[in-house]
């Protein structure tokens, strides 16, 4: 388990591999984000992006996972406090093979509790290209080793 202290500013990790399915981003868009260049092909064509393309928020789910299945679950991770700077760079589309990239920014014992402190991360999920698509700075509580909150 890697607690608080464990993790350093400026340390970079890459994983995961998710491979998008034209099912799963019709699947998702009808039922949280159901706009016509997400659910519909033929209307995808006629709109900005000219083809079919995954809700914003189905990319973060994406990438969501990756990170839970990645370094969350060797982490004493206490939740988050939020995220920051949520940007989608370019649109997903089906066939796409998404990865992570995380980056520690910054770190700080909580004032309000010394068992826990905050870890920054920037967040980028990168496509078969090695384009970002979407990128945001998440606000994670990591629990701090147990003994170092009272010294």
């Amino acid at each position: 388990m890697r607690y608080y202290e464990d993790i350093e500013v400026g340390e970079t990790r890459e994983f995961g591999e998710y491979h998008v399915t034209k099912e799963e981003v019709l699947e998702f868009a009808e039922q949280y984000d159901p706009q016509p260049f997400h659910t519909d092909e033929e209307a995808a064509e006629e709109s900005a992006f000219g083809e079919l393309v995954a809700s914003g928020w189905h990319t973060a789910a994406m990438c969501m996972r990756m990170l839970v299945d990645g370094p969350i679950q060797d982490r004493a991770s206490m939740g988050a406090r939020g995220v920051d700077e949520l940007r989608w760079k370019q649109p997903v589309k089906p066939g796409d093979t998404l990865s992570v990239r995380t980056e520690i920014v910054d770190k700080r014992v909580s004032e309000s509790d010394p068992t826990r402190g905050y870890v920054d991360s920037k967040l980028e999920g990168i496509n078969q290209d090695d384009d970002v698509v979407i990128s945001w700075i998440g606000l994670g509580m990591i629990a701090r080793r147990p003994g170092d909150a009272e010294e």
